[in-house]
């Protein structure tokens, strides 16, 4: 599973955690929100362009965030797009969490951020999804605070 960094170009899941995990340790006493988001954008009837980003970000003081780009066929359905992309944001969530248990981090404050909302055709999915993250173990944010999906996996989904 590879991610890429704006700055650091082409990492691996690994590679990504060690650079956090720096992040982190570099001010280890600012308060951080780790933030795992997805987004998807439907070219005409060809595939779906899904991306997958996570962010620690060092709460008042910036933030650093990697993603991971995947196209897959294209889906009819907006439900099961948004489902996709849940289901996405899980897997990485669950590999993160993993990780930081292995490295004595557990605490961190980890968001699952959903692009869906109260207003839009996607407002009938928020209980359903928000159910599958909570449900998963992980704090669930829909728009607008959900900038992790809304604002940067959305950057790269075009």
């Amino acid at each position: 599973m590879n991610f890429t960094s704006p700055s650091r170009g082409s990492l691996s899941l690994d590679e990504a955690f060690a650079d956090i995990i720096a992040y982190i340790d570099d001010k280890p006493k600012e308060q951080y929100k780790l933030i795992i988001g997805t987004d998807s954008h439907a070219h005409y009837r060809q595939d779906v362009c899904f991306v997958t980003a996570i962010i620690i970000h060092r709460v008042g003081k910036g933030a650093r965030y990697f993603f991971r780009r995947q196209k897959h066929r294209y889906m009819e359905s907006l439900r099961q797009r948004i489902y996709y992309e849940t289901f996405l944001s899980l897997e990485v969530a669950t590999l993160v969490t993993a990780k930081l248990a292995e490295n004595g981090h557990s605490c961190l404050n980890m968001e699952v951020h959903l692009d869906v909302g109260e207003k839009g055709d996607t407002r009938e999915l928020i209980r359903e999804v928000v159910g599958m993250v909570i449900g998963s173990g992980f704090h669930a944010c829909i728009k607008p605070e959900s900038y992790g999906a809304s604002t940067v996996a959305d950057k790269y989904t075009k």
